[in-house]
């Protein structure tokens, strides 16, 4: 096989016109940069061609995933790890289709990525023409908003809302969705430097008498308890929830996205709630009389019986998008805005509070939890090994979990400090953790970023260590092999009494000869022997 092939760019006669003209394909180019883009994730095809043969052009790095799922959970790390929109590319039909579920993840977990796809001409839209599909139509259900590009002008105020909107407010994913006939028109162009968008004016700032009102509430209370959710993190308001909890003197605890919000090992951090959270924490919840809820949309998994805690329980829900609140549980003191700029505006009216014996009694049933430290002989305890990678890697590390059994041990085991947490909350993908660590560390080279799987979710995912070979992007990768779709056979086991219905994971690769397939380094680990020394190594 021929080695060291240098891809020749197609040649485009639009792409470079005289006078004041430039493509719409260059357009787009021109767009991303003046948004300060400077990597994107993607996958090409022939209806997106223009747009990369621009690409050539410029100092736009592409990643070129082996999925196009992939390329948007790569732009889901990488908006994470910098708090900024980022960008997936793929093409009409089924490229674009493939998007769909990565987009449906940004959308349930509010990150904010914008995605470009290619689409045919104009003139054969709605004929069933050679890789056609309506993906504008097909995404509506779970994108922020889309745009199908016509008008070759108005290529520049597209761009400029699709970033405004999906970066402001609630963040999410936008689809920007262009013809092919469009991408090779030519235009006079002029980035618009602010954008209007009358329909759209989301509220940042809480009303000044709920923020009296939240004060009044905390004063009366006996036993108040923070639950902080993804929202304070995608603010980045972990300084001011901090120094909320601090001041006031009032535990936290956290929802499976707003781990990381505040130190694990916190003395008033009591870990996650939920069907898969810990005593300590649910029991908070159940006997508080305040319960201030800050950017989480109150889900089933993370409280389950909502209707219980609003009959023992006064409720604050904040958040910036009014339509979570009281979607899920009723609120008393309801607060539409930016977690940060309420948590500061709050910071500026508490008082200092002494919760000591509520503290005392939520940490009593914390001092109560048996850890799991049992020995497995020729075996992982898997919950042991999450604390030893946590403290082996430094405090500013990004961990990302996939779905399943190791989701659920990472969660509760793993200690974030100043580090992130990152995971795929509201749809739980399969296979999102490797392309959304790529993006992580792709946007952030100098923090340690590990993801961990799965056997089953790795199996996903693992046509992207060719991504990650390619481009040099030195993610490390756990996977937890038991040979079955762990979190399905246990609820199989639970709920069927034992019997299992397809999720043996007979035929899986041999992980050793895959690594060397693609020259990574690779470790095996069949007991927790050593253990600690490995994973220095």
């Amino acid at each position: 096989m021929e080695k060291n092939i240098t891809e020749k760019p197609i040649k485009n006669e639009l792409k470079k016109s005289s006078g004041g003209k430039v493509s719409v394909a260059q357009a787009m180019i021109k767009c991303l940069e003046a948004e300060n883009v400077t990597t994107i994730f993607g996958y090409p095809g022939a209806a997106i061609c223009p747009f990369y043969d621009c690409l050539t052009d410029s100092k736009i790095k592409h990643i070129l995933v082996r999925h196009e799922q992939s390329a948007g959970h790569a732009a889901s790390g990488y908006a994470r790890a910098t708090g900024k929109p980022a960008v997936c590319v793929a093409t009409s039909g089924p490229g674009a289709t493939n998007l769909i579920t990565s987009l449906a993840t940004a959308y349930m977990d509010s990150i904010p990525v914008v995605a470009i796809t290619g689409q045919v001409s104009t003139g054969i839209l709605g004929s069933d023409a050679f890789q056609e599909a309506d993906i504008t139509g097909a995404v509506e259900p779970f994108i922020k908003h889309s745009f199908l590009v016509k008008e070759p002008k108005d290529i520049a105020k597209v761009f400029k809302m699709a970033f405004y909107i999906a970066g402001s407010g609630r963040p999410g994913p936008v689809l920007i969705d262009v013809p092919f006939d469009v991408q090779k028109a030519t235009i006079n162009f002029e980035y618009p430097k602010d954008i209007d968008i009358r329909s759209y004016k989301p509220s940042t700032k809480g009303h000044p008498m709920q923020i009296k009102r939240i004060v009044s509430a905390i004063a009366e209370s006996k036993k108040p308890l923070i639950c902080t959710g993804g929202g304070v993190v995608l603010c980045n308001a972990k300084r001011e929830l901090r120094e909320f909890a601090r001041i006031t003197n009032i535990p936290v605890v956290s929802t499976m996205m707003g781990i990381g919000t505040m130190p694990t090992d916190s003395p008033l951090y009591y870990g996650m709630i939920g069907m898969h959270g810990n005593k300590a924490a649910n029991t908070a919840v159940k006997e508080c009389d305040l319960l201030i809820i800050v950017g989480a949309r109150v889900a089933d998994r993370a409280i389950p019986s909502p209707k219980a805690v609003e009959k023992s329980a006064k409720i604050i829900h904040i958040d910036i998008d009014p339509a979570e609140i009281g979607k899920n549980m009723q609120a008393d003191i309801p607060v539409v805005g930016d977690a940060k700029i309420i948590l500061t505006q709050l910071l500026e009216k508490v008082e200092p509070g002494d919760h000591s014996d509520w503290i005392q009694s939520i940490s009593d049933v914390k001092a109560s939890i048996k850890p799991d430290c049992d020995e497995r002989k020729d075996a992982i305890n898997p919950k042991e090994f999450i604390k030893l990678l946590s403290k082996a890697m430094p405090d500013d590390s990004i961990v990302v979990a996939d779905v399943g059994q190791n989701q659920i041990w990472t969660a509760n085991n793993f200690q974030i400090k100043n580090g992130k947490f990152m995971t795929t909350g509201g749809m739980g993908t399969m296979g999102y953790s490797i392309p959304a660590a790529i993006g992580a560390k792709k946007a952030d080279p100098k923090r340690q970023v590990v993801a961990v799987c799965g056997d089953g979710s790795f199996q996903m995912a693992m046509c992207e260590l060719a991504t990650m070979v390619q481009n040099n992007i030195p993610v490390k990768i756990i996977v937890f092999n038991n040979g079955y779709l762990g979190l399905v056979r246990e609820y199989q086991y639970k709920t069927y009494k034992g019997q299992y219905s397809v999720v043996d994971l007979s035929g899986s690769p041999d992980y050793g000869k895959l690594s060397d397939a693609y020259d990574i380094p690779f470790f095996r680990l069949e007991n927790m022997d050593g253990a600690g020394q490995m994973l220095d190594e």
